[in-house]
C-alpha cells in the first residue's frame, strides 16, 4: 500500500508565526511572568488601547473568545429571550451558538453566490416578513474568509427597521471597505483572536469594538461578573477576561498585522495568476467586492469535484480544508428547528457543497503557493 506524502504545504500553520517572531513574542511571555500581574492587567487595557484606534473606533474590550465577543455584544445591546436576531447559516457554527447562549432566536438569511456574506435584499425580506409581535431586532453580517459583507446596504436596512448591527469581524482583522475598517459600521463588532486568524493568540481570545462609551462600560462590567466595583454585581455577568499572556502575545501581533495582511494577499495574487487558466477546468477563484480589500483569512474556491480534487492534493503533499462543509441549518444540533428567510437558503446550501480552502499563512513562501498551483494544474 502507498504512503500518502507528507503534507509539504499544510493548509494553516499558527506555528509559524510563533517561529516568525519568537524573540519578541518570548520577551513579551517573560514580561507578564515577571509582573506577577496575570488577569486583566496592563497588558489587556493596552491591547484594548491599541486595537481600537486601528479599527477607527474609541473603545475595545477584551474577552474570552470570539463566541463570547458575540454573546457579550448581543447582550450590551438589550438582546436577549424572545428577541430574534438575522445572520447567516454558511458561517463558523459559533455566530449561531452565540446567538442561542443569550436566548434569543436565530433567524438565517441567504448569501450573496459571489463574496459568500449576507444577502441585503435577502435580509430585508426576512425582516419584512417577520410577525409584528417577534420583529427581528439585531442583524449579525459575517465578513467570512476575509471578505467583506455589504454593509451599506445592510446598514440601510437595519436604520429602517430600527434594528441593531453587529458586524462578526473574525475572520477580517484589518480588511477595509470604502477606506474604512470592518468594524467600525455597525453598533458593535466582535473579534476572534484564534491562532490562526489574521490577528491570532497562542491560545483562545477575543475583543469586542465600538464608538459608544455606554456599551464599551457595559462591556466591561459583562465579562467579569457585572461588576463596576469590585466584588458587586450590579447585574448578572460572565467570566470573560482576556488574559495577561495572551494580551502580551496580541500585542507582537497588532503591530504585524497589516504587514501580514499584505503578505496573504500576495500569496492570493500568486493563486489567482497562476489558477487563470483553471477557471474553464470547474474551478471558481475569489471574488473581490468593489471597494473593499480582501485580507483572504482563506483563499476559497469552489470545485464540483471537490472530494477528488481534495484527495489528489492530498496526495501531493496539499493541505486543504472546508469552511464549512454544512450551513448550521444541516448540522443535527440545529437541522429543522432554525427559522429562515422565505427565500431559503440554496445558496448557502450550494456554497457548503463546493467550497475548499487553499494554503493561507503569512509565513508561506512563493515557492509553496507555486506548488499549490502546480498540484492544481496537473489534476
Amino acid at each position: 500500500m502507498n504512503a500518502t506524502p507528507a503534507v509539504r504545504v499544510p493548509q494553516s500553520d499558527p506555528g509559524a508565526a510563533y517561529r516568525a517572531h519568537k524573540y519578541e513574542i518570548d520577551q513579551a511571555v517573560a514580561r507578564v511572568l515577571d509582573s506577577g500581574w496575570y488577569i486583566l492587567g496592563k497588558e489587556v487595557a493596552a491591547i484594548e488601547t491599541e486595537f481600537a484606534p486601528i479599527i477607527g473606533v474609541p473603545h475595545a474590550v477584551g474577552v474570552a473568545n470570539g463566541t463570547d465577543a458575540l454573546a457579550l455584544a448581543l447582550r450590551a445591546l438589550g438582546i436577549g429571550p424572545s428577541d430574534a436576531v438575522a445572520t447567516v447559516s454558511h458561517t463558523a457554527v459559533a455566530t449561531v451558538a452565540a446567538i442561542e447562549m443569550v436566548g434569543a432566536s436565530p433567524v438565517l438569511v441567504d448569501i450573496e453566490p459571489d463574496f459568500f456574506t449576507m444577502d441585503p435584499v435577502e435580509f430585508e425580506r426576512a425582516v419584512t416578513a417577520r410577525p409584528t409581535d417577534s420583529p427581528i431586532r439585531a442583524v449579525i453580517p459575517v465578513h467570512l474568509y476575509g471578505q467583506a459583507a455589504d454593509m451599506g446596504a445592510i446598514a440601510a436596512v437595519a436604520k429602517r427597521h430600527d434594528i441593531a448591527v453587529i458586524e462578526d469581524c473574525s475572520q477580517a482583522h484589518g480588511a477595509l471597505l470604502d477606506g474604512r475598517r470592518l468594524g467600525s459600521f455597525g453598533d458593535i463588532a466582535a473579534y476572534s483572536l484564534y491562532p490562526t486568524k489574521n490577528l491570532g493568540a497562542l491560545g483562545d481570545g477575543g475583543i469586542v469594538t465600538t464608538a459608544r462609551a455606554d456599551l464599551a462600560a457595559q462591556l466591561a462590567a459583562l465579562r467579569h461578573y457585572g461588576w463596576r466595583e469590585r466584588y458587586v454585581s450590579d447585574f448578572v455577568g460572565v467570566n470573560s477576561r482576556l488574559d495577561e499572556m495572551q494580551a502580551a502575545i496580541l500585542r507582537v501581533r497588532l503591530g504585524l498585522l497589516d504587514e501580514d495582511n499584505r503578505r496573504r494577499q500576495a500569496i492570493a495574487t500568486i493563486y489567482d495568476e497562476q489558477l487563470a487558466g483553471c477557471r474553464n477546468q470547474g474551478l471558481t477563484l475569489p471574488a473581490r467586492r468593489p471597494g473593499a480589500s480582501h485580507v483572504f483569512h482563506q483563499y476559497v474556491i469552489r470545485a464540483e469535484d471537490r472530494e477528488q480534487l481534495q484527495q489528489h492534493l492530498r496526495q501531493a503533499g496539499i493541505g486543504t480544508n472546508i469552511h464549512y462543509p454544512l450551513p448550521v441549518h444541516r448540522q443535527p444540533a440545529y437541522r429543522d428547528r432554525l427559522a429562515t428567510g422565505p427565500a431559503g437558503l440554496t445558496r448557502s446550501e450550494q456554497a457548503a457543497a463546493t467550497v475548499l480552502s487553499l494554503p493561507m499563512f503569512p509565513q508561506m513562501t512563493d515557492e509553496q503557493a507555486t506548488a499549490v498551483c502546480l498540484a492544481l494544474q496537473r489534476r
